[in-house]
């Protein structure tokens, strides 16, 4: 007798048609097969179970299952239920009812752009987790995306291969003063020279910032460094210091500050959301990436006004 590993689920549903119905031809229209694609099923399942599961009387009485047979549909049904159980699952899957998104991102996204996104996909998906990581350490975001604690995951300047992404915008570097402190319009760089400075702590985004103004010659002194941007424009509005900020770190809205265009411009950060390469994305995870790019350039072009 062949194993029953060798059972397919379509003996299992050839087997509770034709015990429903109580005739191969009917349990034929049920399914929408051919009488003797049936009897083909029945005929491999008893020989992968090595007995007969139905009696057949011949003539108009309907067919009977045997003892074997009736104790083959008892668990055969509780599969089919199961599989029934799976389906229903993986429909509420696709739809979002169940399942969950791990982000990755940094200060200046989860101020700005993950509101725009978060809410959205809390309305469409009310039954999704949601859960973010937050870190202004690179490294941070991409090793828990390597090894699969994140989804997906913000991050900035160039992409590691092992990761597949979809860029989403360009962030430049601004000066952050007081009204007035400077002409309106670009600020040159040169100005800063005895300007005492406010910034974030040693990390990725700061690193950029630094080196890029020894680029131009400025080497930069800081009278307090905080990776708070709430604190970081606190303390230049009351005079303490100006900052080098990304744009996304500030609030332009905010009239107690004026925001300067460098002269030279720095280089920009560029910011992308990334997953792991060659990984199949969920359906939910897919349009949280499509929501960002759709975000991030109404968000660029506030920018660039």
């Amino acid at each position: 007798m062949a194993g029953l590993r060798d059972l397919d689920i379509r003996h299992l549903v050839a087997l509770d048609a034709v015990a429903s119905e109580g005739t191969f031809a009917r349990a034929a229209d049920r399914l929408g097969y051919t009488q003797s694609a049936v009897s083909q099923q029945i005929a491999s399942l008893e020989r992968i179970v090595g007995e007969k599961v139905f009696d057949r009387p011949g003539g108009p009485r309907p067919v009977e299952l045997t003892p074997i047979g009736a104790h083959l549909l008892e668990h055969g049904r509780l599969l089919l239920a199961q599989l029934d159980v799976i389906g229903d699952e993986l429909d509420r899957f696709r739809s979002g009812d169940v399942g969950r998104l791990r982000v990755g991102t940094f200060q200046s996204i989860s101020a700005t752009i993950l509101p725009l996104l978060v809410g959205p996909m809390r309305a469409r998906y009310p039954h999704l987790e949601i859960t973010v990581f937050e870190s202004d350490i690179d490294v941070d975001l991409t090793e828990r995306l390597a090894i699969g604690e994140l989804d997906v995951s913000f991050v900035f300047g160039d992409v590691d291969p092992q990761f597949e992404s979809r860029h989403l915008l360009t962030d430049p570097f601004v000066l952050v003063a007081r009204p007035g402190q400077f002409p309106p319009g670009h600020v040159p760089i040169a100005d800063l020279a005895n300007e005492p400075l406010i910034g974030h702590h040693e990390n990725s985004c700061q690193r950029i910032n630094e080196a890029g103004l020894r680029s131009v010659g400025l080497d930069p002194t800081y009278v307090f460094r905080t990776n708070d941007n709430v604190a970081v424009a606190a303390m230049v509005r009351v005079g303490m210091g100006v900052a080098v900020l990304p744009m996304l770190c500030t609030e332009p809205e905010d009239k107690r500050i004026a925001l300067h265009p460098l002269m030279p411009a720095l280089p920009a950060r560029d910011i992308s959301i990334a997953w792991r390469a060659g990984r199949t994305l969920a359906p939910t995870t897919e349009h949280f990436v499509e929501l960002a790019v759709e975000m991030s350039a109404t968000v660029a072009t506030r920018l660039s006004a």
